[in-house]
């Protein structure tokens, strides 16, 4: 019988472990490729099978589309859905090769006149999409779009020609936020934490710290969410708390946030854990598919990050 990395549930009283909890949720929500992810950071699978369900997502354009962002659906490639592609091949260590040369083509296929990305190509009309991702017929570069890519193929050491003028893009955006959203502050984040000019990456991040704390776009207080304002075109309640900044403790972000800071969010990320064994999605469900295919990668992102803080999970 082939390798699958899936295991049974431990007995008791490890089944009610948070980790063995979230596994019983991954088996019974999870597409296939997060099952697979699941398996390989958690039960020791291998990144074989991941690169496989990750394929079906993957166009002759080079691009990746079919939903695999699950708020946009329908078959086009799109930036948001390549970007997750390339998350997830880094993710298991996988970032080079014939999959990223051929990502990074699309990418240039797609790239606006100055050189980044737009969160969605007009291709996307038509589809299902969500409401709060507006299809433009002339979309502008976004940092939200284009930040996590270029940070991500740099810390991977991926050199395209697509890189020189997004990665100009991407600091020109960097060092001249004055007003921001949660969203793109992470966008940022994602990009300084691998950009290759550090000594450059971590004076920006110091004065980003600055505007998320004056701004307050990261909710210090758990038990005072009414303290912390939700930004323009959120849903009520989605706020951002240090963990989405700082998603590891070597993370520029990390240094924007005092210990009792990041250990109060961590203590809530922990207990947001439901009785199903998943973690809630905070932004707008506007369908019932894309609600149910989103959060077992909101769950996966939780355990990743309480396990790189060092919190115990089984």
């Amino acid at each position: 019988m082939a390798e699958t990395g899936a295991s049974p549930l431990p007995p008791t009283p490890a089944a009610h472990s948070p980790l063995a909890r979230a596994e019983h949720f991954v088996w019974l929500t999870a597409r296939v490729l997060e099952q697979r992810l699941f398996a390989y950071h958690f039960l020791k699978g291998s990144a074989d099978p991941v690169e496989t369900a990750l394929d079906a997502y993957r166009n002759e354009d080079g691009g990746y589309g079919h939903a695999l962002e699950p708020d946009l659906r329908g078959p086009v490639s799109q930036p948001l859905h390549t970007a997750h592609a390339l998350r997830v091949l880094d993710a298991i260590g996988r970032c080079g090769g014939q999959r990223v040369e051929r990502a990074c083509r699309y990418l240039t296929s797609v790239t606006t006149p100055d050189g980044a990305l737009p969160a969605i190509h007009p291709g996307q009309r038509g589809y299902p999409a969500a409401p709060f991702i507006p299809v433009l017929d002339d979309p502008p570069s976004e940092l939200l779009a284009t930040g996590p890519v270029v940070g991500l193929l740099h810390r991977n050491e991926v050199w395209h020609a697509w890189l020189f003028r997004a990665t100009d893009f991407c600091w020109q955006a960097v060092e001249s936020l004055e007003q921001s959203h949660p969203y793109e502050v992470q966008a940022a984040v994602a990009f300084l934490d691998s950009a290759p000019d550090r000594p450059r990456a971590e004076a920006v991040a110091d004065r980003l710290g600055r505007l998320v704390r004056e701004h307050r776009l990261a909710a210090l207080d758990p038990d005072r969410l009414d303290a912390y304002p939700v930004a323009p075109g959120y849903a009520p309640g989605e706020h951002h708390f240090p963990h989405d900044y700082a998603k590891t403790p070597t993370s520029l972000a990390r240094g924007w946030f005092t210990d009792d800071e990041m250990a109060r969010s961590l203590d809530f990320l922990a207990d947001e854990q439901q009785e199903d064994g998943g973690w809630p999605i905070r932004w707008r469900q506007w369908a019932p598919g894309p609600a149910l295919e989103a959060r077992p990668l909101v769950t996966l992102d939780a355990l990743r990050a309480l396990r790189a803080y060092g919190r115990p999970l089984s």
